[in-house]
């Protein structure tokens, strides 16, 4: 609680520094060791081709890296969540299931990589010139990916089980092997590309050594061999918070696929061919990279304060996080775009040096594509801040704006455009099209965030009035789980009421609002604030996941002070360890449940179907956030009900059933 309040009390420019500094150091650490391989590549004899043929290997890295992250990133979110409930079993199975599966995709992966490595490196754009390097240092490379994905899976899981600084160390031996080794064996030996991958491969070996041996005393969970069995319920709640990476990191392989398709089609209609491309676009990719770790490692860093501070309702700081935020990543973006507006040849010059056609293309790629990347670090920006405030659907929009719906689909037709008005200018409407992309990016974005600003209430959160557990007594603790418009709040009130015990359901969001600081409305409200298909990424945002640690630590301290009837917020599961718990779960027919909302709330038909579908699946979504399991099974309750029967003969059953176990102990 306190460490909560922190974030919503704390000068600003304070908490900015503590949480953004270690996130843009680790991110650049991420982005160095990529680079280093590309920098001694081209100031090697193998020039721009070499560089070319580590270009085209990249989307496939990029597709290993997505589930990788996803599995990473999920289990981190994961275990942040077990480490605030305390929930130790859950914790261990979600490392185990990492692990185990994380080692069979990476399997797998290697296996069809290395099978299809020329056809694939073909598909991404190798020429004939570059195909027999690229194939080279892709098989080694892919060769190890179990490594490389387990590394990558482990650093996180080490970052979130609170041991940041052993992760950066373990991301540092690598990235530090690798720089060591790539002049020793690209130059030294000369090994050639070969040299380069065994670099690369040889850092991973070792950060993955030096992560595994972390797991030997872990700070919040113990690894035994029932661990490592697969958890599917656990499984898809870490594929669930780890969704919003997977889909970051394939839509980096699509534009980094279209364009390695497009420059080798249209490349080799132009003066330039098609190998200087993509050898130019791998640099700048490259480049733009330490760009984006910069921006993104300071939203990162607010990602929490953001997120808190909404939730606590505190507008006004909302206001003010974002504007610091918004400054630094403007200036991060003008600093970036004037050195390469000035000074593209100085940049492309540490990858290496190549003939004038080179050059010519390299400094025209730097002034055209990369000239509006203050924009792309603004479009970054927003979807992070929309993600940690909760709003998935604003965060999916500005996300996949500039990249999928525009720069993708602007690259596969104005080369087609250009090309046809003048021969060999087809490689010039790809340039244009990633400023293009962000011009329409910048006005959506605007949009949202305009219309966000416009409807935050400028006040503070209103001061709700106390509320403090009331008096119980010894007995059963009843928890109520229902279906949308089967009537079970009103059942279980009614229960409340025979027992003469006390109800909890918004009294609990008060109480928890108490807990964390945060606003009653937002709170109660966590089920209902996104759209459908979003549940689960709206979940798994910081906010909320504070939000949901809080309601937890109120249900047990609920259930300490003796008899009670609980609704909702997956209470039977976070008192599973109880032996007092009689857990009920109400259902109903489809057609009941219409007919009770439409009575209930005025909807018609329509509406009312629509308020059960929504509702029932928000519930299931969070459930299974909590619990990593299904909603409503019947095998881990004690009594499941048919609401249909009528509340008061449903209330009765309830309550003799009660009874009946407290006659027997």
């Amino acid at each position: 609680m306190d460490e909560n309040r922190y974030l919503g009390e704390e000068k600003i420019s304070k908490l900015l520094l503590k949480f953004s500094v270690p996130c843009v150091a680790g991110l650049l650490i991420s982005a160095f060791y990529n680079i280093a391989d590309q920098i001694f590549i081209g100031n090697s004899s193998l020039g721009y081709l070499g560089n070319a043929a580590t270009g085209v290997s990249f989307p496939v890295i990029c597709i290993a890296n997505a589930f990788a992250w996803c599995i990473g990133d999920g289990a981190a979110s994961f275990l942040s969540i077990c480490s605030g409930r305390n929930d130790n079993e859950s914790a261990h199975k979600c490392v185990g299931t990492g692990m185990t599966v994380t080692t069979l995709l990476s399997i797998a992966l290697a296996s069809v990589c290395l099978l299809f490595a020329e056809p694939l490196m073909s598909m991404f754009g190798a020429s004939a010139q570059t195909l027999g390097l690229a194939v080279d240092y892709f098989r080694i490379v892919v060769f190890f990916f179990p490594v490389y994905l387990l590394m990558n899976v482990l650093n996180s899981m080490i970052r979130a089980d609170g041991s940041p600084s052993y992760a950066m160390k373990g991301m540092l031996i690598g990235a530090i092997t690798n720089i060591v080794l790539d002049p020793v064996f690209i130059f030294l030996l000369d090994w050639g590309i070969e040299g380069a991958a065994w670099a690369t491969v040889i850092g991973q070996m070792l950060s993955f050594v030096f992560c595994a041996v972390y797991f030997r005393k872990p700070k919040t969970f113990k690894l035994t061999l029932s661990s490592f069995k697969p958890n599917m319920e656990v499984l898809r709640t870490m594929i669930s918070l780890g969704a919003s990476t997977f889909v970051t990191q394939i839509s980096i392989v699509l534009v980094s696929l279209t364009c390695n398709i497009m420059l080798a089609k249209y490349g080799a209609l132009s003066i330039y061919g098609p190998d200087i491309p993509i050898s130019v676009f791998s640099i700048q990719t490259k480049v733009y990279t330490i760009v984006l770790s910069i921006v993104t490692g300071i939203v990162l860093g607010g990602q929490p304060i953001f997120g808190y501070n909404y939730g606590a309702r505190k507008m006004d700081r909302v206001k003010d996080i974002y504007k610091m935020v918004l400054k630094l990543t403007i200036l991060a973006g003008v600093i970036a775009t004037v050195l390469c507006q000035f000074f593209p040849s100085v940049i492309l010059s540490i990858f290496g040096t190549g003939d004038a056609l080179y050059m010519e293309f390299g400094v025209k790629t730097f002034r055209i594509y990369l000239s509006l990347m203050t924009i792309t670090g603004l479009v970054k920006m927003t979807a992070v801040f929309f993600q940690s405030i909760g709003k998935s659907l604003h965060a999916v929009a500005a996300s996949l704006v500039r990249d999928i719906v525009c720069f993708c689909t602007l690259a596969l037709i104005l080369p087609s455009i250009f090309e046809s008005n003048a021969a060999g200018s087809g490689i010039n409407g790809i340039l244009i099209a990633a400023p293009v992309a962000d011009v329409v990016a910048l006005a959506v974005i605007l949009v949202l965030t305009i219309s966000f600003f416009k409807s935050l209430n400028k006040e503070t959160a209103a001061v709700e009035e106390k509320v403090v557990f009331p008096e119980s007594k010894e007995g059963i603790i009843i928890t109520v789980g229902r279906e949308h418009g089967s009537g079970g709040k009103q059942i279980a009130k009614m229960v409340a009421e025979m027992l003469e015990v006390p109800f909890y359901y918004k009294e609990l969001t008060v109480l928890a609002a108490q807990e964390s600081g945060l606003d009653k409305e937002f709170l109660s409200g966590i089920n209902e604030n996104s759209p459908s298909i979003l549940h689960d990424l709206y979940l798994s945002t910081n906010v909320v996941q504070q939000a949901v640690i809080a309601q937890e630590k109120v249900i047990r301290a609920i259930a300490d002070k003796g008899a009670c009837v609980i609704v909702g917020r997956a209470a039977d599961y976070i008192l599973k360890d109880r032996d007092n718990v009689f857990r009920v779960f109400l259902h109903a027919p489809k057609e009941y449940r219409i007919k009770s909302i439409m009575e209930m709330y005025g909807d018609n038909e329509a509406q009312a179907e629509e308020n059960v579908r929504h509702s029932d699946a928000a519930r299931a979504s969070y459930y299974r956030n909590v619990t990593s399991q299904k909603w409503g099974d019947p095998h881990h309750m004690d009594l499941v009900l048919d609401a249909s029967l009528g509340r008061e003969v449903c209330a009765r059953i309830i309550v003799d059933a009660v009874k009946n176990i407290q006659n027997k102990a």
